[in-house]
C-alpha cells in the first residue's frame, strides 16, 4: 500500500500546513519540508499528544500521515485533535524494525511520528533525516530522556511540565514546553499550550 502512496506534497509550498497554536509559535508558520522534529517529554507529561496535534492540519489537507512505535495511539483523541483518520497510516508494534518501517513510509507519506522503542543510534537517525531531506517530507520523533534524540533537530519542542485542570473530571492539560532547533527555531523560547483543551484540541494560553 505505502508503494502506491504519494505524498500529496505541493510542490509550491515549502511548508507542510500546521493549526493553532503550531503555526504562530514555529518559524514560518509551518512545518519545513525535509526537516527533522523531536518532541521531547518525560513520560506521562503530554508528549504524545503534543506529537499527534502537530498532524491535524495536515491531514486535513489532504496529506497523508504515519504513527510508527504507537501501541495505543488513542483514535478518538487523535480525531478531537483534528486528524483526519482516513489519512493515517498506523505501524504500531515495529519491534526492531522501527527505523526501516519509518524509513519505507517516509516514500509515500508527509508525515511520519516515530517512537523509538529505545535508544537510536547515530547511524539509524542520520539515514532518516537523510531520507527526509531528499524526500522533502518530515520526521516527528517522540523522544523521552532515558532515549534522545542523538542528533541536532531542526525544531525541537521540549516539554517541561504539565498540569491537569479538573471540575468533575480531567477537563484540560496545560504543557509548559520550550521551543528550540536550528536558525529562527532557536530564539523561539518558552511557552504554555492547552492540549488538550475542554473540547480536546491544542490552544495557546
Amino acid at each position: 500500500m505505502v508503494a502506491s502512496l504519494r505524498p500529496v506534497a505541493l510542490a509550491k509550498s515549502r511548508l507542510v500546513p500546521v493549526a493553532e497554536p503550531w503555526s504562530s509559535l514555529v518559524p514560518g508558520g509551518g512545518l519545513r519540508r525535509g526537516s527533522t522534529v523531536t518532541v521531547h517529554a518525560r513520560p506521562g507529561l503530554g508528549g504524545l499528544s503534543v506529537a499527534l496535534s502537530l498532524l491535524g492540519e495536515a491531514s486535513a489537507q489532504g496529506h497523508w500521515v504515519a504513527v510508527v512505535g504507537v501501541d495505543d495511539p488513542g483514535v478518538v483523541a487523535m480525531s478531537d485533535l483534528g486528524v483526519d483518520l482516513r489519512r493515517v497510516l498506523f505501524v504500531p508494534r515495529p519491534r526492531g524494525a522501527w527505523a526501516e518501517a519509518a524509513a519505507d513510509l517516509l516514500d509515500g507519506v508527509d508525515l511520519v511520528v516515530v517512537r523509538p522503542p529505545s535508544r537510536c543510534s547515530h547511524g539509524a537517525a542520520r539515514k532518516l533525516m537523510d531520507r527526509v531531506r531528499e524526500r522533502g517530507t518530515e520526521l516527528i520523533a517522540l523522544t523521552e530522556p532515558n532515549a534522545p534524540w542523538p542528533l541536532p533537530a531542526d525544531l525541537s519542542l521540549h516539554l517541561t511540565a504539565s498540569r491537569w485542570v479538573m471540575s468533575s473530571r480531567l477537563d484540560a492539560r496545560y504543557v509548559t514546553l520550550r521551543v528550540g532547533g536550528r536558525g529562527e527555531a532557536a530564539r523561539r523560547g518558552e511557552h504554555v499550550v492547552m492540549v488538550p483543551d475542554v473540547r480536546g484540541r491544542a490552544v495557546a494560553r
